[in-house]
């Protein structure tokens, strides 16, 4: 899906290799539009042996071992144009795993497009290939049999070239039949034991529960049959000779006895099964097969525990009788009531009528508030948070790798945070750009994001981006000191509006002119970076002593920008005067110090010490747990510093949302901002308060009684999945080897070399 957005973005057409998980984001490959090569990989059934070995297992990795043979099923039931591939399969898994694929819904049609007419069309040959048709090539296949059942493959021609595999008379003759010969009644049993290309028929005849060897049994290159049998057991002496044939209604030929006698022989075929004894065995192969497709596992986006089984809806909801922490001039409203509709925030007050059409929901000593904000975070991506092979990557985006599927989107909605910047890490001075979400659980990756957000990118200093700390393996980038790092955003500013120079000098040019001048080539690194020096793209910065962040704040006011925010900010309070006068948010730590040396003069009092001056100081997360307890670590000014609760609450929800540009959608109660609200059983500040619903746009995305019964769900779907996989056959448990994609849990310092192999330098 990543591919299909970039390429769409660049007008390009393509063909897209699938990976075998079309079915749990059928609707927006639908959407974008792309024909696609199906691999029919099917996963090895997981090692559930042991209640040790299942606990190591995933739901989704349970789901996918059972749901992948559907997987080109559900692919032709949304109409999106594919083809199969042997690609990623042993190549005589191929036909078992179409089988399956049928047996899981695929028609025989659908599966023989995908082999023939699509991959035409995918190839750009339907002009002259894919069909049985006048004035095509005559490449084409001829089976024993439906090859989607239990066919064989005889012989494949190609532009006329036949490439023999078994013999097609042979092919044609094999079977059961039933021999007439005067008043005699004889059955004939022909079967093909060809190893690799060598083609063999065995054969038997019958007389009652007399079996008659063959010998000497040969096919010519007619067609004939010629074989000889001892049919004393039938009456007739002596050895017979027997040549036999196709006919239009069966086989014919002749037998010649021991006394040279010629008697004419008249066979026709017996059906697989005889009607009169079939029923019962189809019913039990019904049976069977229904058992085998029937599914037990749940579809649910995203298609992992705790996924919804539907999106959620817009609600009309009077939430009523509440404490309301506003976190705007109306501060506290106690016994107060809040409407929303449309996704957004009708009305606050106190005693509120019910309109129409609405649902009341009663909170009495519950507290709602805005949603939380997370200014800092690399939660939801895949990959890897740092692009660190050069100190400039300002071209890449965050928005190209948001993972839907991660977890701790459902976390943080559980912890109360309905947004969050997701950010670049910090191993570049000048970093990738940034992408805010929203914790929209169960949507698409471009659906999380916040469609109002302002263009926004990383920066960085200190001892992270000079590397000369981390090893002997990361002394050779530049810049190598502090003093490199300030020399390299210089040299890149002037990059940047040299480019935009340059790019302007052109577009001045005569149309005359243009066509003897060659245009500049396109850098989408400068241009990110001219965004900034143009004050059309933010800059969040990593920071934490004060010599660079004054360092930073000159260069920038000497480059004519603001910096929108100094995020961790250890030693703000150093220089908050400063910040506040360049109009510089600042997105700090509750508490943490001297985790290594550049933070050793880190006090609690900084977010305190910040506001006092004037600054817009928010508390962020930078980590996976901490995110779902960022209103805890909001309290902790109200320790260290004696911060009023209204502060302390405004530092993870407005203060936030100005740091990112989105106040005026998101970050308080007030009628007319997005409905992104979350209701709590206690004092949001408090250790023991607990988020009961959330929603976001005024959907619930986060209910407690309904996640009470995923983890019942969960726990039962397991059990249900791993008996099947325990009592399911050899065939049905063979697959590819899955290699757990077991992605770290990325920070901003996590710098990538192979999943399981990562620098973990200081925070």
């Amino acid at each position: 899906m990543r591919a299909a957005h970039l390429l769409k973005e660049h007008k390009l057409s393509a063909n897209l290799l699938g990976n075998g998980q079309e079915y749990s984001r059928i609707n927006e490959l639908k959407a974008l539009n792309y024909p696609l090569i199906l691999p029919l990989n099917y996963p090895q059934a997981p090692d559930v042996g042991t209640d040790d070995a299942d606990r190591e297992v995933s739901l989704a990795d349970l789901r996918q071992w059972e749901r992948a043979p559907t997987n080109p099923a559900e692919v032709a039931k949304a109409g999106i144009p594919f083809a199969l591939t042997q690609f990623g399969i042993k190549t005589d898994a191929f036909w078992p795993r179409l089988r399956q694929a049928i047996t899981q819904g695929l028609s025989e049609e659908q599966a023989l497009a995908a082999l023939t007419t699509q991959a035409a069309e995918m190839t750009g040959t339907a002009d002259f290939t894919g069909k049985l048709a006048p004035g095509y090539m005559a490449d084409f296949v001829v089976t024993k049999g439906n090859i989607f059942k239990e066919g064989q493959i005889y012989s494949v021609w190609l532009q006329g070239q036949e490439q023999s595999l078994r013999s097609l008379p042979q092919a044609r003759l094999l079977g059961d039949y039933q021999l007439s010969l005067n008043n005699l009644t004889l059955d004939l049993s022909l079967q093909d034991v060809s190893k690799g290309d060598k083609p063999k028929i065995q054969g038997s005849l019958s007389s009652g529960e007399q079996s008659i060897a063959l010998t000497q049994l040969k096919l010519d290159d007619d067609g004939r049959l010629s074989f000889t049998a001892d049919l004393s057991a039938a009456g007739i002496q002596g050895l017979s000779r027997f040549t036999l044939w196709m006919a239009d209604d069966g086989i014919q030929g002749r037998m010649v006895d021991a006394k040279s006698r010629t008697t004419n022989v008249a066979g026709i075929a017996i059906a697989q099964t005889a009607a009169v004894n079939s029923a019962t065995q189809e019913s039990n192969q019904a049976t069977k097969e229904e058992a085998n497709t029937s599914l037990v596992s749940h579809l649910t986006f995203p298609n992992v525990a705790y996924g919804l089984s539907e999106a959620p809806k817009i609600e009309k909801l009077h939430i009523k009788n509440a404490t309301l922490w506003t976190s705007d001039k109306q501060g506290f409203l106690e016994h107060a009531d809040l409407l929303m509709a449309n996704g957004r925030i009708e009305k606050i007050g106190q005693q509120l009528s019910t309109p129409s059409g609405y649902q009341v929901l009663d909170a009495t000593g519950k507290h709602l508030t805005a949603g939380i904000i997370d200014e800092h975070s690399h939660i939801a991506i895949n990959g890897g948070t740092n692009e660190g092979t050069d100190a400039v990557t300002s071209e890449v985006r965050i928005g190209d790798v948001i993972n839907p599927d991660d977890i701790s989107l459902y976390r943080a909605l559980a912890g109360g945070v309905t947004s969050a910047q997701i950010l670049h890490g910090s191993a570049n001075p000048i970093g990738g750009q940034s992408q805010l979400i929203k914790m929209k659980w169960g949507e698409t990756a471009e659906q999380l994001k916040f469609a109002n957000a302002p263009a926004s990118i990383k920066f960085a200093l200190g001892e992270n981006v000079k590397q000369s700390n981390w090893g002997e393996k990361f002394v050779q980038r530049f810049p190598q000191t502090r003093m490199g790092v300030k020399a390299l955003f210089e040299e890149t500013f002037d990059a940047a509006i040299a480019y935009e120079n340059a790019l302007k000098a052109y577009d001045d040019l005569r149309s005359s002119d243009k066509k003897k001048t060659i245009a500049p080539r396109p850098s989408y690194r400068l241009q990110a970076v001219a965004e900034v020096l143009n004050q059309q793209r933010d800059v969040h910065i990593h920071s934490y002593v004060q010599s660079e962040i004054l360092m930073f704040i000159r260069l920038a006011e000497a480059y004519q920008f603001k910096v929108q925010t100094f995020t961790h900010v250890l030693e703000g309070y150093k220089v908050a005067s400063e910040l506040a006068a360049h109009g510089a948010g600042a997105s700090t730590f509750a508490d943490w110090w001297a985790y290594k040396f550049e933070v050793y003069d880190a006090i609690p009092q900084n977010a305190c010490l910040m506001q006092n001056k004037g600054v817009t100081t928010s508390i962020n997360s930078d980590d996976y747990e901490m995110q779902r307890r960022l209103n805890q670590e909001a309290a902790k000014s109200m320790m260290y510093c004696n911060m009023s609760k209204e502060d302390a609450w405004n530092m993870v929800t407005i203060n936030p949302a100005k740091q990112l540009r989105v106040d005026e959608f998101v970050g308080s109660l007030t009628p007319g901002k997005m409905a992104d609200v979350v209701l709590w059983n206690a004092e949001p500040l408090s250790i023991y308060a607990k988020v009961t619903q959330a929603w976001v746009e005024g959907k619930r995305y986060f209910d407690r009684d309904q996640d009470q019964a995923a983890q019942l769900a969960v726990v039962n779907e397991r059990a249900a999945l791993i008996q099947k996989i325990l009592s399911s056959d050899d065939q049905a448990k063979a697959g590819e080897k899955v290699t757990p994609l077991n992605e770290p849990q990325w920070h901003c310092d996590t710098h990538y070399q192979a999943w399981g192999h990562t620098h973990e330098g200081a925070k």
